[in-house]
């Protein structure tokens, strides 16, 4: 990966540095992140070399879908492949034209009910190779689409390391400060000014954590996501917000009436940390957990 050194620590030798490594084939890249994707990606798998039929003449490497309902297709290359991205990208298009036969499979897997939250407003493509090019960064910002470029490493015989490269919002993205606005006119709607202020200051610490900061509207949530989610914030009560983030609730010293511990519990979202906000304060106070979610995503 690039520029990043992995040693082990002994006492008595000092440190041996454990050299990085392709797989010796794609197919074993495949099936590593196919039997964790849920670990590796936030994806729920769906099938693997699923086919598109005769017409379309193509062989999908994997489907999923994400901690959203959002539709994944992942692609995977063992080293660097000008065509990845334009291959994935003629799935995406055949996926958006076979939303029924999508829905068929989530239902087959997942159930009824999963299949019926499918977000088709957001498909992503996630392009898992050994490296990629300046051009390949360049192109999927040039497209419309959800892509996630992300670089694999194998470290020894039980290490591997996933780097994103670059991860583009295709059709969801907007400026931050529009964005912010249109949380702000929703906070507003519900409970008034003092919401309002207090969901934009969430909005825009939470958008500013990193420039690889997404964000997806559900009816019942806001996740804000790098390649998995890292923070859920859920419509304004009558005077609290609550967020929910992928911190290990206990590696936090929980404060009643602040933070929570909602691990087993249901609420909407994902994450087993549950923040509660009623004052701008409150959002300081945040700060370093919302910044240990987001480095753990």
């Amino acid at each position: 990966m690039s520029g990043l050194k992995l040693f082990r620590t002994d006492t008595h030798s000092g440190m041996t540095e454990i050299m990085p490594r392709l797989a010796e084939v794609e197919a074993d890249v495949q099936e590593l992140v196919e039997t964790h994707m849920k670990t590796l990606l936030g994806v729920t798998f769906l099938a693997s070399e699923y086919i598109t039929g005769p017409v379309h003449g193509g062989r999908i490497d994997s489907l999923g879908l994400d901690e959203n309902g959002s539709p994944v297709i992942v692609e995977y290359k063992r080293g660097v492949d000008a065509g990845v991205i334009n291959q994935g990208l003629f799935y995406l298009a055949w996926l958006m034209d076979h939303r029924a036969e999508f829905e068929r499979l989530v239902r087959d897997r997942l159930g009824a009910t999963a299949a019926s939250q499918v977000l088709w407003s957001g498909p992503r493509l996630i392009c898992i190779a050994g490296d990629f090019t300046r051009y390949d960064v360049h192109a999927v910002r040039e497209h419309r689409r959800s892509i996630d470029l992300v670089r694999y490493r194998l470290f020894g015989g039980d290490l591997v390391g996933l780097e994103t490269v670059a991860s583009v919002r295709g059709g969801m993205q907007v400026s931050r400060r529009a964005q912010r606005g249109a949380v702000v006119r929703a906070a507003f709607d519900v409970q008034g000014t003092a919401m309002s202020e207090l969901t934009g200051a969430v909005d825009e610490v939470l958008l500013g954590l990193g420039d690889g900061v997404n964000r997806v509207d559900r009816k019942t949530y806001r996740a804000y996501q790098r390649l998995r989610n890292f923070a859920c914030l859920c419509p304004p009560q009558r005077s609290k917000l609550l967020v929910y983030l992928k911190v290990d609730p206990g590696d936090v010293d929980l404060v009643p009436g602040f933070t929570r511990d909602v691990s087993g519990l249901g609420h909407h979202g994902t994450g087993d940390l549950e923040v509660q906000l009623r004052t701008l304060r409150d959002v300081e106070r945040a700060q370093e957990l919302f910044r240990a979610s987001y480095a753990a995503a």
